[in-house]
Order: C-alpha cells, then structure tokens, then sequence
C-alpha cells in the first residue's frame, strides 16, 4: 500500500502541471478548454480523496513520512489544504460565467505547489 501512495504522490502533482498548463494554454489561445480538462479535473479530484483514504491507512497503522521537520505538514500539504482549495474553486467559479476554467487553472496552480511539497516531505525532503 506504501508503494501505492508513493506513486500516486508522484501522479498528483504531475496532473495538476498538466492541468495548470492545459489552462494557460487556452488563455494564450483564448479559447476553452475541451472536455478532457474537465476530465482531468474530476479525476485528480478522486484521486486526491483515495490518496488521502490510503494516507489514513498507512497513518492507522504506524507509518509515517521520513522527515526530520514537522511530518504534519505532509497531511496539510497532501490532504487539507488542496481540497480546500478546490472546493474554494468550485463556489468560485460557479460566479464567473463563461470562464470557470480561469479558476480552476489558478487552483491547479496553488494545488501543484502543495501537493509537490507533500511530496517532498513525504520522501524525507525538508
């Protein structure tokens, strides 16, 4: 199960590059998105929730990331934080007509960067 959530922690972050640079793109080419931008945003949203279900999991019984700061920033990097921030995206871009994908680009932009160093302190990087 450990491998699992290493190699999702890994797919994570590297969707959510994926989807920061689907959306800038459209922005560069003012158009939006196609549906696979929903997609992808619907699945690292399900993602997210079973890695934070595995991270339990491996939580429950014992194990813990290597680090020599504060292992509690891997749960708030990896786990709080990027959901909070989607679901701040969501009512968010429920109020922009036209562009909601603008937000959920911005949101993929702040969840990258969290999610990235969940990954770092996951692996014992401080």
């Amino acid at each position: 199960m450990d491998a699992i959530h290493r190699l999702i922690g890994f797919a994570v972050p590297a969707g959510f590059a994926v989807l920061m640079l689907w959306a800038l793109v459209s922005w560069i080419r003012n158009h939006a998105p196609a549906g696979g931008f929903w997609n992808l945003l619907a699945a690292l949203q399900v993602i997210i929730g079973a890695q934070v279900l595995i991270g339990a999991i491996l939580f429950a019984m014992g194990l813990r990331p290597p680090s020599n700061g504060p292992t509690w920033l891997h749960y708030v990097y990896g786990g709080l934080f990027p959901a909070a921030v989607l679901v701040a995206a969501h009512r968010f871009a429920q109020k922009l007509e036209g562009i909601p994908w603008v937000v959920f680009g911005f949101a993929a932009l702040i969840n990258f960067g969290l999610t990235f160093r969940a990954l770092q302190t996951g692996l014992g990087i401080d």
